[in-house]
């Protein structure tokens, strides 16, 4: 079923290599196209047949649980074919290659692949090193071809690397970040370099493991269990090379950056493959394994042990992580992400503020000087004469021109957590508008979440189970009230573009905006859940959401914690208008433009009173949630209905402080934390 994504329709993916990768990639594409056509070529019959086994089991698999629907499992297998017949991709819309890193061997690929595809064809490799200058040296037309990098494993990490060559068409390099966005990948924008971003990192750790070992801090063994601590990793980086089966092209990969690097000026040549890798590889070959714990296995280690390896791990991760930096191949934001996302490192940001900017330093000088070949990296350092701690920003801004103006996307980024809304992230929303408020240039903004999966899937859980007193809860409800509060007085249009999920904090930040639209067809959209905690919606949403659906509709959805779809949504008024994925930012970009221009009348939210006089409410099933939270949302709503906005918003906040004090709201969050949400907490009604 062809699928359109901003103007560009794709009907037929082609994936060119059955090894390790290639299926994976394919299995993505099936799960996110809709039984798009997809292909998967190969020239080896055995890589077929075991990459076709490998995925049919895995589609298996989801059916049994249930993850796919029967009618789903034979659509996707009737979509996919494997082949040795080159020809069968003529006709492909996008083609992804994910053969051995070889870069003549692409090379061949390609030249073959671009007789048989039309002009309009999109053609991607995914290369882990090699730079799409080399790769597509003999393309008549470069500029329909970039890099495309996958993480293992490609069908569930969400991390791809974009990396666009100096022939990349502008046009194509953005399709391809929304593209990917779109169909629940994380893209990262990386300039040309050999090895791109991220890679040098998972190989130069390990490199750095290596040479802890070589230089007597630990065995194997001891040195990947140290590598946790000192990165924050799920696993160390032998046990990581042991899964992915990467010492051949690490052991390149290491090499061939040294040769690369060592004679630029903005690179440190210190990257080369130890003696360790090497020595495996010449004893046991490709498949050889480290020395690692086996499951359920506790390595002991002394105190000053493992100091010394987490010191010297620390010391060149950062240096080498901050020295990527200062290549300006990426932003610093999108690289703590990428590596944070893609390895489940802690990146260099959040691990230098927790280690305070002057002990990172001294780390990495102190690891530079027992190697002189790993450079100090400039950044880092001018972080430290700043006096400053990193800050990411967990926000996307891009600012899209207009026929009368510029409107400003602010896009909130935080994957981990489905964009969950927390202290930091308020501020630099509260920072983001402040900037289209003063800038004459900006004729309004649009505030929308990042990826295929959530606007914002709420407010962050560990923020609330850090409430100790009333007063910490009445802080946190207030900070996203005032933030919300400049938003609703904006006297410039903001909308709310609902990528997809919006709960809790999520929704009530797009109710303070001005109008809503969002995706269409999704079954679960939008809802305020929080009664299933233990608490109440305290910014806004006991008092907007009665305003924008009506009283009756929305104290049945406060009290059970119901949720509304795209349609229903729509129906109700909440949103104005669907769209889809693709097009969405699109969508309110025009409305914006339009809202701006006076063309559409603005529907912001009457701030009086919606009834006469405080009534009760009627009696609802509320099932197994806390009587005693109930009673006091039932306050605010029925409260709120009968004064002002802004004096509902004030007693919410309020009520809100009481329901700190309760005994249902600390099992909520705590059972919520523990258990997530598939469970009913075990309210007392107290």
């Amino acid at each position: 079923m062809p699928v359109t994504f901003a103007h560009r329709t794709i009907s037929h993916v082609a994936v060119i290599g059955s090894g390790q990768i290639g299926p994976d990639i394919a299995l993505h594409f099936l799960k996110v196209l809709d039984a798009t056509r997809v292909t998967v070529v190969d020239v080896s019959a055995a890589a077929l047949a075991a990459g076709q086994a490998r995925t049919w089991k895995k589609i298996d698999k989801g059916a049994e649980t249930g993850a796919f629907k029967p009618a789903q499992v034979e659509a996707m297998k009737a979509s996919l074919t494997f082949t040795s017949d080159y020809s069968a991709i003529a006709g492909a819309d996008l083609v992804v290659e994910a053969a051995t890193e070889d870069e003549g061997l692409k090379g061949r690929i390609f030249a073959q692949v671009e007789a048989l595809v039309a002009p309009h064809a999109i053609l991607l490799s995914n290369s882990s090193h090699l730079e799409p200058e080399r790769i597509f040296a003999t393309l008549k037309d470069k500029s329909r071809a970039a890099v495309a990098h996958y993480f293992f494993p490609a069908e569930r990490n969400l991390v791809v690397e974009i990396v666009s060559g100096e022939d990349t068409a502008p046009e194509i390099a953005a399709w391809l970040m929304l593209f990917y966005e779109v169909i629940g990948k994380l893209p990262i924008a990386v300039k040309s370099r050999y090895g791109y971003a991220a890679d040098p990192i998972f190989e130069g750790i390990f490199e750095a493991a290596c040479l802890c070992v070589e230089e007597g801090l630990g065995t194997v063994k001891e040195v990947d269990w140290a590598a946790r601590e000192a990165l924050g990793m799920t696993v160390g980086p032998f046990t990581a090379m042991n899964l992915t089966g990467g010492n051949p092209i690490t052991q390149h990969g290491l090499d061939t950056m040294y040769q690369r690097f060592a004679t630029r000026e903005w690179s440190s040549p210190w990257y080369k493959s130890p003696k360790l890798l090497n020595d495996l590889l010449a004893a046991e070959g490709p498949a050889g394994k480290w020395q690692t714990a086996g499951r359920g296995e506790v390595v002991t280690l002394s105190a000053e042990q493992n100091r010394k390896i987490v010191d010297a791990l620390r010391g060149a991760y950062l240096g080498l992580t901050f020295g990527i930096v200062d290549t300006g191949i990426i932003a610093l934001g999108d690289y703590e992400l990428c590596l944070e996302t893609a390895l489940d490192l802690k990146g260099p940001c959040r691990l230098s503020n927790e280690l305070g900017i002057e002990n990172a330093l001294k780390l990495v000088e102190q690891y530079a000087a027992g190697h002189e070949t790993m450079a100090v990296p400039r950044s880092l350092r001018l972080q430290v004469i700043a006096g400053l701690t990193f800050e990411p920003s967990p926000l996307v801004l891009e600012d899209r021109q207009t026929p009368d103006g510029i409107v400003r996307l602010i896009r909130i980024r935080r994957p981990k957590v489905l964009n969950a809304l927390n202290h930091l992230t308020y501020e630099k929303i509260a920072e983001a508008v402040a900037g289209v408020l003063g800038d004459p240039r900006v004729t309004g903004a649009v505030i929308s979440g990042y990826g295929a999966k959530a606007f914002v899937s709420g407010a962050d859980i560990h923020a609330l189970h850090k409430i100790q007193t009333p007063d910490d809860g009445y802080a946190i409800a207030k900070l996203a009230q005032d933030v919300e509060r400049v938003i609703a007085l904006s006297p410039k249009p903001i909308v709310a573009a609902l990528n997809g999920l919006a709960f809790g904090g999520g929704l009530e930040l797009a109710m303070a905006c001005h109008q809503r639209v969002a995706v269409a067809k999704a079954r679960v959209l939008c809802g305020l859940p929080e009664v299933n905690l233990g608490i109440i919606p305290a910014a806004g949403g006991t008092q907007r959401l009665p305003r924008l659906i009506g009283i009756e509709r929305a104290q049945v959805l406060l009290r059970t914690g119901g949720t509304l779809s795209s349609d229903e949504a729509l129906a109700t008024g909440l949103v104005s208008e669907l769209a889809g994925p693709a097009e969405l930012l699109e969508v309110a970009v025009n409305r914006v433009a339009a809202l701006a221009a006076g063309d559409i009348a603005w529907t912001q939210i009457d701030s009086a009173s919606i009834t006469d006089e405080q009534e009760p409410l009627p009696d609802v099933d509320i099932g197994h949630r806390s009587k005693a939270v109930d009673a006091l949302l039932c306050e605010s709503i029925a409260w709120g209905a009968a004064h002002s906005l802004d004096e509902g918003l004030a007693h919410e906040l309020d009520v809100f402080r009481r329901i700190c004090t309760l005994r249902d709201m600390r099992i909520g969050v705590d059972h919520f934390v523990q258990n997530g949400p598939k469970t009913p907490a075990p309210f007392v009604h107290g």
